[in-house]
C-alpha cells in the first residue's frame, strides 16, 4: 500500500490528490491493524507455550536463559517474515497496482520500481511490533513463578457472576447508538454523528457480549427444560465458565465483520452507482453561477457564452438562465425567519429549510408559461410534501399562494438534501426579490444568477472548451464560477475507484483477520474443551451425543457475531443512506441491493470458514 502511493504513476492520475489520500489512509489503518492483530495472536501463542516455558523452568533453566532463547527466537521468525513478506510484497505490488488501475479506468505507464522509503518503513514497523511483543512475553516469564506457567495454558475463567451495571451500560449504548441512527434526519447531521452512533454500539457490542451473554447463559441455565438436554446442557455449562475469554473474541468478530459489511456495501454502491452520484452532482453538463446577479455581469456572462457556443466541434442545449435567492429559514406553521450565522457557527441551519425564491419572469422564460402575480402573491412548491397554508411569512413580509406548481425544468439545488424541507417560491419580480433579500441580515444571502446547459460533443474538445470559459469567466466577471460535468468526471472516478480498491484491500485483510481470530479460537477451545469431553465420554456420553454437543456449541457461539452484526446493519441502515445522500448517491434501491448481495456473500464465505475451522476443534477434542 505504502509503495502503490509512492508510484510516479499516480501523480499522472487525474484527480491523483483524491487517490494518495485515500492510499495514505489506507497505509495507517494497516499499519494500526497490523499491531493490534499481531498482539492478538503473539498473546494466544504464549499462552499455549506457558506450560513448555515452566517445564524449561523447573529442569534448571534460569529465566534469563530463557529470556534469551526467547530473543533468538523472535529474531529469527521476524527476519524470516520480514523478509519473506516483502519478496511477497515486491511480487504482488506489480498486480494490485494493475487492480487500482483497471478499477480506476485509467490508462497510466506502469513503472515498476520498490520505493526504498517503502520498503524501510515496513522494516522499522514489523521491528517494532516484533520488539514489543518479546518485551511483552518476557515480561509474562518474569512476573510468573514454574508452578503458574506449568497451569498457564489450562487456565480458564471461573463462572463469572452477572454484571448486571455493565449489562445496563450495554443496553443503554447499544440503544443510545441505535436511536442516532434511526432518529437522525439531517444528512450533514448524520455525517457528524455517525462516528459517535458506531462508538456507541461498539461500546454496547463489548459489554453486551461480556455481560450480556452470561446474563442470557443464566437465563438458559434457569430454564430446566432448556438446560437439561445432553447437547444443551454441554454447551451451556461449558461456555459459562470461560465467558469473558469468548466474548471479547467474539466481540472483536462481530465488530470486523460489521465493518465489512459496511465497508464493502457502501463503496461497491459509490462505484456501480457512479452515472447516477453524477447526474446528482451535475444536473446540467455545465453549471455557471455568479453570487452578484448584477446587470453588468448578467450581460457579460450570456456575451462570454454567446460566443463560446459558436465553437463548431460542440453543441449546446436546454439552455436555462434564472435570478435566485437562496434562504435557509427557521419555520413555524407558515411564518418563515432566515437564520442568523453567528461567526462560522452554521449547525442549527442543517435543522432548518431551504427557500429558492424566483422572479416570475425568469420562471416564465424557463418554463415556456404566461402565469400572472399581484405584487403581494406568490406561486409555491415543495419538493416533498403539499404547502398547506393559503399565505406565507418571508421575514415578516406577508405574501398569499395563488397557487401549486411544478416545475419541469428547475433542478432542485443540492443544500435541499441536507436540510430538514425546502421550498421553490415565485414571486412576482426583481423588485420583490431585493426587498426580501433586504430583509435578511446576512451578507451571504446574496442574489444569484444562474446559466446551465448541456453540452454534446467529442469528450475531449467538451473538456478543453469548457475549461477556456472557466477561465474567461473568472477572469473577466467577479464572483462567478463554473462547474462541468466532463471536467469533474475523472476526478469523481478516482474518488470512488479509489475507495472502492481501499475497501477490497481492507476487506480481504478484515476477512482473513476474522478466519484466524476464529482459527485460533477453535483451537483454544478445542484444547479448553479436550478433558472436559473426555470426562463426559467416561460418564456414559456417545461419541454421538459428545459431536452433537460440539456441533450446539459451535453453531451457538460462532453465528452470533455474524447474526448481531446483520442486526447492527439493519439499525445502521437510515444515517448510512443520509450520508450517502451528502455524497450525492441518492439511489438507496441500488444501495440495498448491493448490501443484500454483500450480506450473501460474505455470510457464505463465513460459513466456510466456520466449516474449516470447526474440523481442527473436533479433531482436537477427538
Amino acid at each position: 500500500m505504502h509503495s502503490i502511493s509512492k508510484n510516479k504513476g499516480i501523480f499522472e492520475l487525474y484527480g491523483a490528490a483524491y487517490i494518495m489520500e485515500i492510499l495514505n489512509l489506507g497505509t495507517v489503518v494497516i499499519a494500526i491493524f497490523s499491531v493490534i492483530f499481531l498482539f492478538y495472536t503473539n498473546s494466544f501463542l504464549i499462552k499455549r507455550r506457558k506450560k513448555e516455558l515452566g517445564l524449561y523452568n523447573i529442569l534448571g533453566l534460569e529465566k534469563k536463559h530463557i529470556g534469551k532463547m526467547m530473543f533468538y527466537e523472535t529474531l529469527f521468525i521476524a527476519v524470516v517474515s520480514i523478509v519473506i513478506g516483502l519478496a511477497g510484497g515486491m511480487l504482488l505490488y506489480k498486480l494490485v497496482f494493475l487492480l487500482l488501475l483497471k478499477i480506476l479506468n485509467f490508462q497510466v505507464p506502469l513503472e515498476f520500481s520498490i520505493p526504498a522509503s517503502s520498503i524501510i518503513t515496513t522494516i522499522v514497523l514489523f521491528s517494532i511490533i516484533f520488539t514489543l511483543s518479546l518485551l511483552f512475553n518476557l515480561g509474562q516469564v518474569h512476573l510468573a513463578n514454574p508452578i503458574e506457567l506449568l497451569k498457564g495454558s489450562n487456565q480458564g475463567e471461573k463462572e463469572p457472576k452477572v454484571k448486571w451495571l455493565m449489562v445496563l451500560l450495554g443496553v443503554v449504548t447499544l440503544g443510545a447508538g441505535y436511536a442516532i441512527a434511526l432518529l437522525i434526519e439531517s444528512p450533514l447531521s448524520a455525517l457528524s454523528l455517525f462516528f459517535v452512533a458506531v462508538i456507541l454500539v461498539m461500546i454496547g457490542t463489548y459489554c453486551l457480549f461480556t455481560s450480556g451473554s452470561i446474563a442470557l447463559l443464566k437465563v438458559l441455565k434457569k430454564n430446566k427444560k432448556y438446560y437439561y438436554k445432553i447437547n444443551h446442557f454441554t454447551s451451556v455449562s461449558g461456555m459459562m465458565y470461560r465467558m469473558k475469554q469468548n466474548a471479547v473474541g467474539l466481540a472483536n468478530i462481530c465488530i470486523l465483520c460489521t465493518g465489512i459489511l459496511i465497508m464493502i456495501s457502501t463503496t461497491v454502491s459509490f462505484y456501480v452507482g457512479q452515472q447516477d452520484i453524477l447526474r446528482t452532482r451535475f444536473p446540467k453538463d455545465v453549471m455557471i453561477t455568479c453570487n452578484d446577479a448584477s446587470d453588468e455581469n448578467i450581460t457579460k456572462i450570456e456575451e462570454l457564452v454567446g460566443t463560446w457556443k459558436e465553437n463548431e466541434e460542440i453543441s449546446v442545449s436546454d439552455v436555462l438562465s434564472y435570478r435566485q435567492l437562496l434562504l435557509i429559514t427557521d419555520r413555524k406553521s407558515d411564518k418563515f425567519e432566515t437564520f442568523v450565522y453567528e461567526g462560522n457557527n452554521y449547525a442549527n441551519i442543517y435543522s432548518g429549510y431551504l427557500l429558492s425564491i424566483i422572479p416570475l419572469e425568469d420562471f416564465n422564460k424557463m418554463e415556456g408559461t404566461s402565469l400572472v402575480l399581484q405584487d403581494d402573491e406568490v406561486y409555491i412548491h415543495c419538493t416533498e410534501t403539499p404547502y398547506e397554508h393559503e399565505s406565507v411569512s418571508i421575514n415578516g413580509q406577508l405574501f398569499q399562494v395563488k397557487d401549486t406548481y411544478q416545475s419541469s425544468n428547475l433542478e432542485e439545488d443540492l443544500t435541499a438534501s441536507m436540510v430538514k424541507g425546502s421550498y421553490d417560491i415565485i414571486v412576482k419580480n426583481v423588485n420583490i426579490l431585493n426587498q426580501i433579500a433586504s430583509f435578511d441580515t446576512n451578507e451571504s444571502s446574496k442574489i444569484s444568477y444562474n446559466m446551465d446547459f448541456d453540452v454534446e460533443g467529442n469528450r475531449a474538445a467538451i473538456v478543453e472548451s469548457t475549461n477556456a470559459l472557466k477561465s474567461q469567466l473568472g477572469d473577466q466577471v467577479g464572483d462567478a464560477y463554473m462547474e462541468s460535468l466532463e471536467s469533474e468526471r475523472e476526478s469523481f472516478l478516482a474518488l470512488y475507484g479509489g475507495l472502492l480498491f481501499l475497501a477490497i484491500f481492507l476487506g480481504i485483510l478484515f476477512m482473513l483477520a476474522t478466519t484466524l481470530i476464529i482459527y485460533y479460537k477453535q483451537i483454544s477451545e478445542g484444547y479448553d474443551d479436550k478433558e472436559r469431553f473426555e470426562i463426559m465420554q467416561k460418564v456414559g456420553m456417545s461419541k454421538q451425543e459428545v459431536k452433537k454437543a460440539i456441533k450446539s456449541q459451535i453453531v451457538l457461539v460462532f453465528s452470533l457475531p455474524l447474526i448481531t452484526a446483520i442486526i447492527h446493519i439493519a439499525f445502521s441502515f437510515k444515517i448510512i443512506t443520509k450520508i450517502l445522500a451528502v455524497l450525492n448517491l441518492t439511489n438507496v434501491t441500488l444501495f440495498i441491493i448491493c448490501t443484500v448481495i454483500t450480506i450473501a456473500v460474505f455470510s457464505i464465505a463465513y460459513r466456510i470458514v466456520y466449516a474449516l475451522t470447526a474440523r481442527t476443534y473436533y479433531k482436537i477434542v477427538e
